[in-house]
């Protein structure tokens, strides 16, 4: 494990001279082969090319960001604004009512998103405005949206989820069912922090406006269309009706669907998604084939097999190696980036946690909600900054600090999820 934080340093230590991370990882990897390979450069750079390639090239990888446009249609459809507004007249009424839309609204627009940044920042600009409008504690609110963004990477259609799966030879589908239950018990105990906030705090979230039964159901049915298709996508991969990748076609057409019937869809709309999907997906896939290339200089180099054997030596249980791993996890989160954590770590860890006998679905959960926690711890905390670019006079520390009972939220799932595999496990038994 030592090794791999010198990996991650170097790594980091790369792209802070401003080279792009997936390049960073794709320079050490290939440079590192270069250096134990007989055949030096030239070898380096085929097995680099190779691994690329095979990325390119692998069928289930379509699925990223065939679910990346389906989000991005779904925001140009108008939809994150209503499914946000729809949660605000169901709530409202309670203390803290808007704050725990904004949660609801964060875990239903993930559900719909591959992206935790672009869950925050499209809930950032549609919630925050109405929040501090409220009345609310800017940094908690703040906070709140930060930590709702996370749950992007876990909800289904997850991002990393469809990484972990390449990486370890899972099944898309049985990922995605194995999160939602996950998914379901993050939104319930982040509306259980803000509960608790209004009690302990009362300034910091104010009661929010009753609406009327008329107004809260009409709100609901601008977004029913929403809730079928995320039914239709979940169902169908719960009962086996199709494949993770036919799921992600049938969701991005029927978001494409959407943005015709409420007459949102120009040229300039269509060629813009289009642009900004492709450009989401293309950073991603850069990230992941810098990954493959420096895995391939693990695996050359022996790091796997050397991490294996010290991890015997110490004479652990398992359920103690499963902990120790955690712990790396959270503390290499604070450094890196998320992604490049899951490229850079699953290839070894993975199989680790095999031969211990664990099921490795419910480690992709566990490694996925680990990969939550980073980001929104520092140093790194990318949710965290794109809050801080949205808001430029709030101290970084403020957001932190709302932030900091939604980690507590977090380790205690964690700790959930580790003494209670059926968690994850279940819903996948019932495929």
């Amino acid at each position: 494990m030592l090794t791999l934080f010198v990996l991650s340093a170097l790594v980091g230590l790369i792209a802070f001279t401003r080279v792009p991370l997936g390049l960073a990882m794709m320079f050490v990897g290939t440079a590192g082969i270069a250096t134990i390979h007989p055949r030096g450069f030239g070898a380096a750079l085929a097995i680099s090319e190779q691994q690329v390639m095979k990325l390119a090239l692998n069928y289930q990888f379509s699925v990223l960001p065939l679910f990346i446009l389906m989000g991005v249609f779904i925001v140009k459809a108008g939809l994150a604004d209503e499914m946000f507004e729809a949660a605000r007249r169901w709530l409202g009424r309670f203390r803290g009512g808007l704050g725990m839309a904004t949660i609801v609204a964060c875990g239903g627009f993930s559900a719909m998103c591959a992206s935790s940044s672009a869950s925050t920042a499209t809930m950032a600009k549609i919630s925050l405005p109405e929040l501090e409008k409220a009345g609310y504690d800017k940094g908690f609110a703040a906070g709140s949206i930060a930590a709702g963004g996370t749950m992007g990477v876990l909800i289904p259609p997850s991002g990393a989820l469809i990484i972990y799966a390449l990486l370890t030879q899972q099944s898309v589908s049985a990922l995605f069912v194995a999160g939602i239950l996950p998914g379901l018990v993050q939104v319930l105990i982040y509306i259980g922090v803000m509960m608790a906030i209004a009690a302990l705090k009362p300034d910091w979230v104010p009661v929010g406006t009753r609406y009327g039964r008329v107004e809260r159901w009409s709100a609901l049915g601008k977004i029913w269309g929403l809730l079928v298709l995320f039914a239709l996508i979940m169902g169908g991969l719960t009962r086996g009706w199709f494949t993770a990748t036919e799921a992600g076609g049938i969701g991005a057409g029927g978001a494409f669907l959407f943005l015709i019937l409420r007459r949102k869809l120009t040229w300039k709309v269509f060629v813009d998604s289009i642009v900004e999907a492709a450009k989401i997906s293309t950073m991603i896939f850069i990230v992941a084939a810098g990954a493959l290339v420096l895995n391939q200089f693990i695996n050359l180099s022996g790091i796997s097999g050397n991490t294996i054997r010290f991890i015997q030596s110490l004479d652990l249980s398992p359920m103690m190696i499963v902990i120790c791993f955690v712990v790396f996890y959270v503390v290499l989160g604070c450094l890196m980036d998320g992604f490049a954590m899951i490229f850079l770590t699953v290839p070894i860890i993975a199989p680790i946690i095999q031969g211990l006998g664990f099921d490795l679905v419910w480690w992709g959960i566990v490694t996925v909600l680990v990969v939550e926690i980073s980001l929104i711890t520092p140093p790194v905390g990318l949710n965290v900054f794109i809050l801080k670019a949205m808001l430029p006079s709030l101290p970084v520390q403020q957001i932190f600090k709302g932030i900091a009972p939604y980690v507590a939220a977090d380790v205690l799932r964690l700790a959930l999820l580790l003494g209670f595999p059926a968690l994850a496990l279940w819903l996948p038994s019932m495929m």
